[in-house]
C-alpha cells in the first residue's frame, strides 16, 4: 500500500493507494509528497501536516516540507522523430479517458508533452506552460465530462494538451496557422471550449457568471476555471474571488502554482523572478485563521467525508498553534473560498482523488485548489529555461535550440529601449513601468541599467496606468510601456487618471498593429482610434526606427500633457540611426510630406508608409500612361 497526503488549510484530505486495483479508500495516513528536489526553491509553500498529525515527514531546510515528484513512467522521446503514443492514439475525445488506469494516466500525460515537444518543434507556439500542466489536464478530464461540465483556462497559453484531447490531435500541425487552430481556446472551435481567451484573470468572472447561470436554469454541472502562470496579480482575479465567496455558489478555481507570478518573459540575466506581495503570500499559505475559526470549519467539512479525518482533525489544535498562532490568516479563506493544497501537479493520483472529493461534495461553495507544478516539466530545455521556452518559433526538439531568422536589422523594441536608456542617461527624473513584461517590451534591458528606475508591477494594466499617474504628479517622466492589446484593459484609468488631469505620462504602445500568429485576441488595432479621442493626449506613430528613437526624446520633452508612440511587432528597415541613439524631439502636429499632390491628400501612419511610397510611384506611372495613351 502506498499512501498519498493533500494538505489544506482547513481539512486534510488523505488516502490511501492500493496499486493492484488503483482503488481511492478511505484509509487515512500522514505522508507528505515531495515535488522535485532540484526545484526545492518552489517548494516553501508546503505544509507540515505530517509532523503535526504525528506522521512521518521529510523536513527541509528551514522547517519546510517539500512534496515529492513522480517520475514519468517511460523515459520520453524528443528526437524530433514522430513519437510512440499508444494510449494516447486510443483517445480522441475525453469520453475516452474514463476507464484508464491511474498509471495509463500517468503514462497519457508523458505522451502529451512528447506530442506537445513535437508539434511545437515544427510551428511555434508556447510550450513550457502547456508541458507543466500535462497532469492536472489529464486529471481534468479524467474526472469532469465537457463540454457539460466546463473547463476555463485563464489566458490560455497552458491549453495545448486540452486542445489534443477534445478532437483536435489531428489538426495541431496547424496551431496559429492561417486558417488553422487558434492558439488559445476558442468558442468557435471546439464545444470543449467553455470561454474564449488570451489576455490574462479572466477565467475566475467567467467561470463564476456560468456557475450562477446553472443554478438559475436548475443544472448540475460542474464549472472548473485554472487560474495562474502570472493571471493571478491582476485585480479582476480578485474582484471575481470576492464576488465568488458572497454568492457562495459551487465553484472549482484551480491556482496554477508554478511560481511564475510575473510572465515568463525573462531578464538579461536569466528568468523574471516573481513579482509583488502575492509571491511571498503563496509562500506561507500554510497559515490561515484563528485557530478556532479553523477547527471548527474542519470538523464541518471533514463530516462530509467520514472516515478519520474527523478525528484527526482535533489534531490540528496543537498544530496550529505552534506553527500559525492567533493572528494567522489565508487570503483566500478570507474571501470566501475554501481552500485545499498544496497538492502535487505532477501526481495524477493525488489529483485524481482530490478533483472527485470535491466534485461529489454537495453544497461546498467556491472552493480554491492550489496545485504546484513545475513549468517547462519533462523536457530538459524547458525544465532549464521555462522563460525562454515559454513562446518560441520553430526549434530542434533534441537541443531545444530555436530557429530564430538572422536579421540585419534589430526589432522595435530594441530600439526603443536603447533610446531610452540614452533618455535616462541624460535625465535621472526618467521612469520605467511595465506588466509583466519586461523582456516583451525591452525594458528588461532598461531594469539591467538602472534597477532602482524600472518597475514590474504584475499584469495589472489598470494599477500601472495609476502608478505612471502618480509619479508624473510627483514630478518624475514616467514611461509606461504596453502592448497595445492589454492597454484597453486600463483605458479608464489612462482617460480619468491620465489625460483628464493633464499628467505627463508617457505611453509606450508596443505591438501596434496586426501581430501574426497570436491572432486577433493580441491585435493592436484599436489604440489609435482610444488614445486619439483624448482631449490632452498626443499621438505619434514613426514610420521607422530613427523616427521611434525621435519621438521617445520627443515624450520625454513634453511635460505639460500626456504622449504615446505607437510601433509594430518586427524589425526596423535599416534606416540611419541618430548619434548614441539619442533622439530629436520633433515638432508636435507636423508630420513628413512623402508625394506632393494638389487634389488628394492622404494620410499614413508607421512603416506602411514605406509602403505606400512604393506603391503610389507604381500606380502613379499606369495613371500617367494611361492618360498619355488616350
Amino acid at each position: 500500500m502506498a499512501s498519498s497526503v493533500v494538505g489544506t488549510s482547513f481539512l486534510p484530505l488523505h488516502y490511501s493507494q492500493d496499486n493492484n486495483n488503483n482503488s481511492a479508500s478511505s484509509t487515512l495516513s500522514f505522508r507528505t509528497n515531495k515535488i522535485s528536489a532540484t526545484k526545492s526553491r518552489r517548494m516553501n509553500r508546503v505544509m507540515m501536516m505530517a509532523a503535526a498529525a504525528g506522521g512521518s515527514s521529510s523536513v527541509g531546510q528551514e522547517g519546510k516540507v517539500p512534496l515529492e515528484s513522480r517520475e514519468l513512467t517511460k523515459p520520453l522521446n524528443f528526437s524530433g522523430e514522430s513519437p510512440s503514443t499508444p494510449i494516447l492514439d486510443t483517445v480522441n475525445y475525453p469520453i475516452h479517458m474514463k476507464n484508464l488506469s491511474i498509471q495509463e494516466l500517468a503514462a497519457l500525460a508523458g505522451e502529451l508533452r512528447e506530442e506537445i515537444v513535437h508539434t511545437v518543434s515544427q510551428t511555434g507556439g508556447h510550450l513550457s506552460s502547456s508541458l507543466g500542466v500535462a497532469e492536472l489536464t489529464v486529471a481534468l478530464h479524467h474526472v469532469f465530462n465537457t463540454p457539460q461540465d466546463k473547463i476555463i483556462w485563464d489566458v490560455g497559453h497552458q491549453a495545448y494538451a486540452h486542445k489534443i484531447l477534445t478532437g483536435r490531435r489531428s489538426s495541431m500541425h496547424t496551431i496559429r496557422q492561417t486558417s488553422g487552430l487558434a492558439g488559445f481556446p476558442k468558442r468557435d472551435e471546439s464545444v470543449h471550449d467553455a470561454f474564449g481567451v488570451g489576455h490574462s484573470s479572466t477565467s475566475i468572472s467567467a467561470a463564476l457568471g456560468m456557475a450562477v447561470a446553472r443554478d438559475l436554469m436548475g443544472k448540475d454541472n460542474q464549472v472548473v476555471a485554472v487560474i495562474g502562470d502570472g493571471a493571478m496579480t491582476a485585480g479582476q482575479a480578485y474582484e471575481a474571488m470576492n464576488n465568488a465567496g458572497f454568492l457562495d455558489t459551487n465553484l472549482i478555481i484551480i491556482l496554477n502554482d508554478n511560481e511564475q507570478v510575473s510572465l515568463p518573459t525573462a531578464t538579461v540575466d536569466g528568468p523574471a523572478p516573481p513579482v509583488g506581495a502575492l509571491s511571498k503570500a503563496l509562500t506561507r499559505l500554510q497559515t490561515s485563521r484563528k485557530f478556532h475559526q479553523l477547527r471548527e470549519a474542519a470538523k464541518g467539512i471533514t463530516k462530509q467525508i467520514g472516515g478519520q479525518t474527523h478525528d484527526i482533525a482535533a489534531k490540528l489544535d496543537t498544530y496550529m498553534r505552534g506553527i500559525v498562532g492567533g493572528s494567522g490568516a489565508c487570503l483566500f479563506e478570507e474571501l470566501g473560498l475554501h481552500y485545499i493544497g498544496p497538492v502535487d501537479g505532477h501526481n495524477v493520483a493525488d489529483l485524481v482523488h482530490v478533483l472527485k472529493k470535491i466534485k461529489n461534495m454537495p453544497n461546498i461553495g467556491p472552493v480554491l485548489i492550489h496545485v504546484i507544478t513545475e513549468k517547462g516539466k519533462g523536457y530538459a530545455p524547458a525544465e532549464a529555461a521555462p522563460d525562454k521556452m515559454h513562446g518560441v518559433v520553430k526549434f530542434d526538439p533534441k537541443s531545444g535550440k530555436q530557429m530564430k531568422a538572422k536579421t540585419s536589422t534589430r526589432s522595435y523594441t530594441q530600439y526603443f529601449a536603447e533610446s531610452l536608456i540614452a533618455e535616462a542617461e541624460a535625465d535621472d527624473r526618467i521612469v520605467a513601468i511595465h506588466a509583466a513584461m519586461g523582456g516583451g517590451t525591452g525594458l528588461n534591458l532598461f531594469q539591467k541599467k538602472f534597477p532602482e528606475r524600472c518597475f514590474d508591477v504584475g499584469i495589472a494594466e489598470q494599477h500601472a496606468v495609476t502608478f505612471a499617474a502618480g509619479l508624473a504628479a510627483e514630478g518624475l517622466k514616467p514611461f509606461c510601456a504596453i502592448y497595445s492589446s492589454f492597454l484597453q484593459r486600463g483605458f479608464d484609468q489612462v482617460a480619468h487618471d491620465v489625460d483628464l488631469q493633464r499628467l505627463p505620462v508617457r505611453f509606450a504602445v508596443d505591438r501596434a498593429g496586426l501581430v501574426g500568429a497570436d491572432g486577433p485576441t493580441h491585435c493592436g488595432a484599436f489604440d489609435t482610434t482610444f488614445m486619439a479621442c483624448l482631449p490632452n493626449m498626443v499621438v505619434m506613430a514613426p514610420s521607422n526606427e530613427t523616427e521611434l528613437m525621435h519621438m521617445v526624446a520627443t515624450a520625454a520633452a513634453i511635460d505639460d500633457r500626456p504622449s504615446c508612440f505607437r510601433y509594430p511587432r518586427g524589425n526596423g528597415i535599416g534606416s540611419l540611426l541618430p548619434l548614441n541613439n539619442k533622439g530629436t524631439p520633433l515638432e508636435v502636429g507636423k508630420g513628413r510630406v512623402l508625394k506632393e499632390g494638389s487634389r488628394v491628400a492622404l494620410v499614413v501612419t508607421s512603416q506602411f508608409s514605406k509602403v505606400f511610397s512604393k506603391y503610389f510611384d507604381q500606380n502613379l506611372k499606369r495613371f500617367n500612361q494611361s492618360r498619355a495613351s488616350e
